[in-house]
């Protein structure tokens, strides 16, 4: 990496970010659990993460794009987050847990895509090297989410509150040393934002990926009880989550290569069609060790090629003088609005119809994402490989 290119401090913060996703989302529901929460009490309040990402990225970003700075903002979003989090320590009744989790989310989501844009602009001229910094957060995931399997399966449930905060604490303190980047300064005239929004191309990927993050609403939500209620040991679940980010980390090694040799429009739609496969074999194969291995492995596609090439199509599309609030655009469709609606559906059909046909839906929601792709976004419009 180049001298200027802050190398570590970057892989840092994706490292502790993704090391939270790593003990939340695989852990937090059997935390709910643990303190009598209802199965819609849980998807609601997990669903709250998707909730504020569909708010706070958008304000976040427009306000980085008017003050023409993010660093500030990564920072007291690190902080309030610890903040937010905090209330659990000393509250479990549904209403407290409730602000806590509002006031984490709203402020958590806030940080991910300005440091998306700050990656990228440090990575002016390189960006294909994104991967190697993303992998970091990955590597952040694999340790908190197999680690925390083997110690909750000896420590109460309680602990991960705990281990949580120290994480968060990690965020705050890598917040405070990432460097503001200067603004490339563009190469073609200004085009205004609702003229980008207007691209055939541009609202079909966001519309997928907003499908696609819907189909990975019960897995973020229900895979551990899932798994848990197939008879696996929590450090199997770690495992499982593991498999998927080890083939997340792999895309991201390899998104360099991926993009030399497919365009971003061709490692999209195969995504879908992993999802497709994926979700259906999740919910039907529950007994069958191989086939959720397998279906864990689908993850690299699912997530790592879809959220690389979505990133680095809104990287393209958006330019600098929009790039903030693209990024939070295409957050705030996908994790958030996508995420709320898959997380929220999966609460109320988990108990209503079980676990398979719950899994299916993201399937039918991978499918939509499919056809959106196929339809929207034409063969040939717009392909080229990798950011401009």
């Amino acid at each position: 990496m180049g001298v200027m290119i802050p190398y570590w401090r970057l892989s840092g913060y994706y490292f502790f970010y993704f090391a939270f996703v790593g003990a939340f989302s695989p852990y937090f529901a059997l935390y709910l659990q643990s303190v009598g929460s209802s199965a819609a009490q849980i998807a609601v309040l997990m669903s709250l993460m998707s909730m504020m990402r569909m708010v706070a990225p958008t304000l976040w970003g427009w306000l980085a794009d008017r003050l023409g700075v993010r660093t500030p903002i990564v920072r007291l979003s690190g902080l309030l987050s610890l903040v937010g989090f905090s209330g659990f320590l000393v509250m479990d009744d549904y209403a407290g847990m409730f602000v806590s989790m509002a006031v984490l989310s709203f402020f958590w989501s806030a940080a991910l895509p300005l440091v998306e844009t700050l990656t990228f602009a440090h990575l002016e001229g390189q960006a294909s090297r994104y991967g190697n910094i993303r992998a970091w957060g990955s590597v952040g995931f694999i340790l908190a989410v197999l680690g925390l399997g083997y110690l909750l399966d000896d420590l109460p449930v309680r602990m991960l509150l705990w281990i949580i905060v120290g994480v968060l604490a990690g965020i705050l303190s890598c917040a405070l040393v990432i460097p503001e980047a200067l603004r490339p300064r563009s190469v073609s005239p200004p085009v205004a934002l609702m003229q980008i929004l207007r691209r055939g191309e541009v609202r079909s990927l966001l519309l997928a990926c907003f499908f696609m993050s819907a189909a990975h609403g019960a897995l973020y939500v229900f895979y551990s009880l899932h798994l848990v209620d197939h008879g696996y040991s929590k450090a199997v679940v770690g495992w499982m989550w593991t498999l998927g980010v080890l083939a997340e980390i792999a895309v991201f090694m390899y998104m360099p290569q991926l993009l030399k040799a497919f365009s971003l429009r061709t490692l999209l739609v195969w995504s879908f069609v992993a999802a497709v496969v994926r979700f259906a074999a999740i919910g039907w194969g529950g007994d069958a060790l191989i086939l959720l291995v397998l279906a864990q492995l689908l993850h690299g596609a699912t997530f790592g090629a879809c959220h690389a090439a979505a990133v680095a199509a809104v990287n393209r599309w958006f330019g600098t003088q929009h790039q903030a609030r693209g990024q939070a655009l295409y957050g705030s469709i996908s994790f958030g609005a996508g995420g709320m609606l898959g997380g929220l559906i999966s609460g109320y059909t988990w108990e209503g119809i079980g676990a398979a046909w719950t899994f299916t839906l993201g399937s039918v929601f991978a499918f939509l994402g499919l056809l959106v792709m196929l339809r929207g976004w034409p063969r040939g419009i717009d392909e080229g490989s990798g950011p401009a």
